[in-house]
């Protein structure tokens, strides 16, 4: 289990499991002075002579093949790994080479060069054009909203050690969002992370809560997380212009709207930024900081030195509806939705981006983060839309029944006490818009299914790319790493255009575009890449 998985584990765990001998507290050099002189006279025996005696484990090779097969059987190495174990009995010299010749195997793989692309990415989003301002001090944060994101935001701020002033419009809130936070923490006990004396300080010390917004006053860093409405948000921006001390970070966890229309509502634009956060906000480790107009850029380093104290990935966004992450996935989502009105259904294509690595399918997706937020920004951009866009309504039938995925019980699927079930009422809503756009609907392969996915997705976010929304290629590929579950192996959308090639996406874009030309377009920087031969990696230098 160890070598397939690279579980890392602690000291006391490999003592127990024996595969050290003891484990010592004390100043190291004297320490390691006095086992040397036990090595020295004997008393300390050695347990390894040059030849390894490993006793066949049929049954125990057998749960971990089962075990990779059904959770990982789209990697490479874990099985290789395995394979080696297998090995180990026999000739010592024997089982050595054959480790070799399947770790050259391993080398070998496209993976080897995603996962390392997947690395390195974490490290590249860290260098930005504000890099070298100093950030300000922050010690106290608070909150606007204490609903599922602002609970999760407090919880991660409780957990890294900092102060929280959490505030809600009424005591009931309040008290929801309390036990949101205290759950949460609760989990992060039983997990290790924090002991049970560390709990009570943050939920007794660290943590305060008020119905009144001007509670807010001494924070350093205020961050909004209510309700998706622009109206809403310019009206608290408004209120924590009035409150927040001079100097004060304001900042809004807005998924899509304009940060700089935010930033508008106070007199202050240069204080205000976007900081995005991902639900489960205290486990997901993205955090997109979305750079307004105005913005400083020691707020922006304030920003970043913030999500590395709590850990998280931070990668910088210029303001755009959606910003990176979001943008890129309206416009998949549209592939997705298209492929279910010509003739896939929701199931099929969750399947097909499973197998490609994902955790979860775009509708699975939808059902998890609430179908009703998506609704919203529909509507709210719906007096824009394009008159030649193909428009698929499903979605919206299915809000309009009341259905908003897991957190209601139904949406393109049925949530009980055993696995979701495709949501037959569904079937129904789907079968009557194809009847009414006059869709003859037909089959879709599963490798069908994942170019057009895969296409759409790396389409758009190569003109994030090319309008500098996102700085380089391989920022993208943190936020869809970190934040949209892309298969680490695959390296993020980015690397996987570099893998198949932009001679390869062009001929394909051109080909849907048959079919739907106003979606379906080629995008000028993917089109000069295929006519210089180049890789979108050159670009992130």
């Amino acid at each position: 289990e160890l070598v397939s998985s690279g579980r890392r584990i602690g000291a006391r765990e490999a003592l127990a499991m024996g595969l050290v001998d003891r484990v010592l507290t004390g100043e190291p050099r004297a320490l390691a002075l006095a086992t040397a002189g036990e090595a020295d006279d004997g008393s300390l025996a050695t347990r390894r002579t040059g030849e390894a005696h490993v006793s066949a484990d049929p049954a125990g090779i057998a749960e971990v093949k089962a075990a990779l097969q059904a959770t990982q059987s789209h990697l490479f190495s874990p099985h290789k790994a395995v394979e080696s174990v297998e090995n180990s009995v026999g000739p010592l010299a024997d089982g050595l080479a054959e480790e070799r010749r399947l770790f050259a195997q391993c080398i070998a793989s496209p993976q080897r060069a995603g996962l390392i692309h997947a690395f390195f990415a974490e490290r590249a989003v860290s260098k930005i054009p504000e890099a070298g301002a100093s950030a300000r001090a922050v010690e106290t944060v608070g909150l606007v909203g204490a609903g599922t994101m602002g609970a999760g935001i407090a919880t991660a701020l409780l957990l890294a050690g900092l102060c929280v002033v959490l505030t809600e419009r009424d005591e009931a809130a309040l008290a929801r969002g309390r036990a949101s936070v205290a759950k949460a923490l609760d989990g992060a006990v039983a997990r290790g992370k924090m002991d049970a004396a560390a709990r009570e300080a943050a939920l007794g010390e660290r943590l305060t809560l008020s119905t009144d917004i001007a509670a807010l006053g001494a924070a350093d860093l205020i961050i909004e997380a209510a309700f998706e409405e622009m109206d809403v948000k310019t009206q608290i921006f408004a209120e924590l212009d009035r409150v927040a001390r001079p100097g004060a970070i304001l900042a809004t966890n807005t998924s899509y709207l304009d940060v700089d229309a935010i930033a508008g509502a106070t007199g202050r634009p240069a204080d205000v930024i976007g900081l995005h956060f991902f639900a489960p906000a205290h486990i997901m480790r993205l955090l997109e900081v979305v750079v307004g107009r105005e913005t400083a850029p020691d707020v922006v380093a304030t920003g970043f030195a913030l999500a590395k104290r709590l850990r998280k990935v931070a990668v910088r966004s210029g303001v755009c509806d959606g910003f990176i992450g979001n943008r890129i996935l309206s416009h998949y989502r549209k592939a997705a939705e298209a492929m279910m009105l010509d003739g896939a259904s929701p199931a099929e294509i969750d399947s097909a981006v499973r197998a490609f690595g994902f955790p979860m399918g775009p509708f699975e997706m939808m059902d998890l983060a609430g179908l009703d937020i998506a609704w919203a920004a529909r509507k709210r951009r719906a007096a824009s839309r394009p008159a030649d866009e193909r428009y698929v309504a499903v979605a919206d039938r299915v809000c309009e029944a009341g259905w908003f995925g897991r957190k209601s019980g139904r949406g393109f699927y049925v949530y009980g006490d055993g696995a979701p079930v495709p949501n037959p009422d569904v079937a129904a809503i789907i079968d009557a818009e194809r009847a009414a756009a006059g869709v003859v609907p037909r089959a879709f392969s599963e490798d069908e299914i994942i170019a057009r996915y895969i296409t759409a997705m790396v389409s758009e976010a190569v003109r994030v790319v090319e309008d500098g929304t996102a700085l380089r290629p391989i920022d993208v590929d943190a936020v869809s790493l970190f934040g949209y579950g892309f298969p680490r192996h695959k390296g993020g959308p980015m690397h996987t255009a570099d893998v198949i090639g932009a001679d390869v996406l062009v001929r394909r874009i051109e080909t849907y575009a048959a079919d739907d030309p106003h979606f379906w377009q080629v995008p000028p920087l993917l089109r000069r890449m295929r006519d210089e031969g180049r890789l979108f990696a050159s670009l992130n230098t």
